[in-house]
C-alpha cells in the first residue's frame, strides 16, 4: 500500500508553448461525438490519450488534464460522452450517469481511438486511456473491446471480474485506488490484480494509505488528497511514458 508522494507541480516538464486546443467532432457510425482536443505544439508524430470524464461531464477539470497531457508531450482527446451536459450537483450527475449506455459509450470510445489512430500526428502503435471513477470503469472497458489500446490507467473505476473480459485485455493496465474506498474496496482491486496476472495480463495496482473514492477530485470537499493526487499524477505520467506499443495491428 502506497503512503502520500511527494508533491510534484501539474506544470513540470512542460513542451515548448502552450498546447493548441479546441473542440472537435468525428464520426460514429452515421453519427458524430465530440470531444475536446489538446495539441502539442511540436509538429512531429506523438503517443495520444483518450482521456474520459466522471460522471460529472466533460467539465474544466477534464479539460485541465487534457491540456496537461499535452504538455507532456501527447495528442489528448477529452470524449464527451454526454453531448454537451455538465453538472456539479451530485444528484444530476447520478442520472446522467445512469442514462449512459454502456454500451453506446464504449462505441464513441471506440470511434476516439479510430480518429486519434487517423490523425498523422499520432502514432497508433501509442494510443492510450485515462479515467476517474465512471471514465476509469470505461477506460478498462476500451481495453476490453479496443485489442489495439496500448495503456489503460483507470483511477478507481469499476473492474470487470469476467474472465473472458480480462482475457480480451491487451494494453498494459495501471490501477489507482484508495485504501478506504468503499465503492471499490481494495479486496476487489487485488482479485482483478491477481486475475491479471493469473492469464500474464500486464497489471500494476497502486493502493494509497488513507484515501478513499475520488481522492484525485477537487470537487470532493472531504475527500479531496492532494499529496496522493500527486503521487498518482507521477505514476500515471511515469506508466504512459513507459508503456510499450501495441502489438496488436492498426488498420
Amino acid at each position: 500500500m502506497r503512503a502520500a508522494f511527494q508533491k510534484v507541480s501539474f506544470s513540470a516538464a512542460r513542451q515548448p508553448g502552450m498546447p493548441k486546443t479546441r473542440m472537435v467532432t468525428f464520426p460514429r457510425a452515421t453519427e458524430k461525438v465530440g470531444g475536446f482536443l489538446a495539441l502539442p505544439r511540436d509538429p512531429n508524430r506523438h503517443r495520444a490519450i483518450i482521456v474520459i470524464h466522471e460522471w460529472w461531464g466533460l467539465n474544466k477539470w477534464v479539460k485541465e488534464h487534457a491540456v496537461n497531457l499535452a504538455e507532456k508531450g501527447y495528442v489528448a482527446l477529452a470524449v464527451d460522452l454526454y453531448q454537451g451536459k455538465v453538472t456539479a450537483d451530485p444528484s444530476e450527475a447520478r442520472k446522467l450517469e445512469r442514462g449512459l449506455p454502456e454500451d453506446r459509450a464504449i462505441r464513441d470510445l471506440k470511434a476516439a481511438f479510430d480518429y486519434l489512430a487517423s490523425r498523422p500526428d499520432v502514432d497508433p502503435k501509442h494510443i492510450g486511456s485515462l479515467g476517474w471513477s465512471m471514465g476509469g470503469g470505461l477506460a478498462l472497458q476500451l481495453a476490453v473491446h479496443e485489442p489495439r489500446l496500448a495503456a489503460c490507467v483507470v483511477n478507481y473505476g469499476p473492474l470487470p471480474a469476467n474472465p473472458e473480459d480480462i482475457q480480451k485485455i491487451n494494453a498494459q493496465v495501471l490501477g489507482i485506488f484508495g485504501s478506504l474506498d468503499r465503492a471499490i474496496p481494495p479486496d476487489k482491486v487485488r482479485a482483478f490484480e491477481r486475475s491479471m496476472s493469473a492469464v500474464k495480463k500486464p497489471v500494476d495496482i497502486e493502493i494509497y494509505d488513507g484515501a478513499g473514492h475520488a481522492f484525485q477530485s477537487p470537487a470532493n470537499k472531504s475527500g479531496y488528497r492532494p499529496e496522493a493526487t500527486a503521487g498518482a499524477w507521477f505514476h500515471t505520467l511515469k506508466f504512459f511514458e513507459e508503456a510499450k506499443e501495441s502489438k496488436s495491428p492498426v488498420s
